[in-house]
């Protein structure tokens, strides 16, 4: 997809350096299902939606993490996704964005649907819907960020799937030169990615909770 390596470019200015915080999988389940919960997912959905800037860290995680607990979602291998990503490649912007809505509006945060708007108002050079949906995406991939230093397999980067890993990857620049192992890990797969003997671990999680 175009300017991709700028957009990332853009994500690394702004976060800069991150904070580790302990992902407790378990605890997140329970409080974005609480509806008394200050995390319950539809609750920060909201905010998420209309003043993402009001977002804080643990909020960012328990959307980015609690997405793995809700049952609707949108997938890569759905047809509305096959279908508005047609549309995209074929350079049908304002169809893309009508069906990028409708698809947000059943999963809100879901990284592949916000890098789709997000590359679309770039190329029709709309600042303000793009700043919108950036400042979405910013705080998704925060969580990432904020999940682990990629140093070592117990402070590994925390993904939710191996696209989300590939957008973390850009983010945090691994070069494409770089060399990828996999190892089996409790509750998901440890990827560790090397270049110039430097290493750095992700774990992609199972989706079977």
């Amino acid at each position: 997809m175009n300017r991709i390596p700028l957009l990332f470019f853009l994500v690394m200015s702004v976060f800069g350096f991150s904070q580790m915080s302990k992902i407790d999988l378990d605890k997140i389940k329970k409080e974005v299902k609480d509806k008394e919960s200050i995390y319950f997912y539809e609750k920060m959905v909201y905010k998420f939606q209309g003043i993402p800037k009001s977002i804080d860290s643990l909020e960012a995680i328990h959307l980015y993490y609690g997405r793995n607990f809700i049952s609707k979602k949108i997938s890569t291998i759905d047809d509305s996704f096959k279908d508005l990503l047609k549309d995209f490649q074929q350079d049908k912007l304002d169809e893309t964005i009508v069906k990028g809505k409708n698809l947000l509006s059943i999963d809100p945060t879901n990284l592949d649907l916000l890098m789709i708007m997000l590359q679309c108002y770039d190329r029709q050079k709309d600042l303000k819907n793009f700043s919108h949906y950036y400042g979405q995406f910013q705080i998704l991939t925060r969580a990432m960020l904020d999940s682990g230093d990629g140093k070592s397999e117990k402070t590994a980067y925390l993904v939710n799937s191996v696209g989300e890993e590939y957008i973390l990857i850009n983010v945090i620049q691994i070069p494409r030169e770089a060399t990828r192992s996999s190892k089996p890990a409790k509750g998901g797969m440890f990827d560790i990615w090397e270049n110039n003997n430097k290493k750095t671990y992700i774990k992609v999680i199972y989706n079977d909770f």
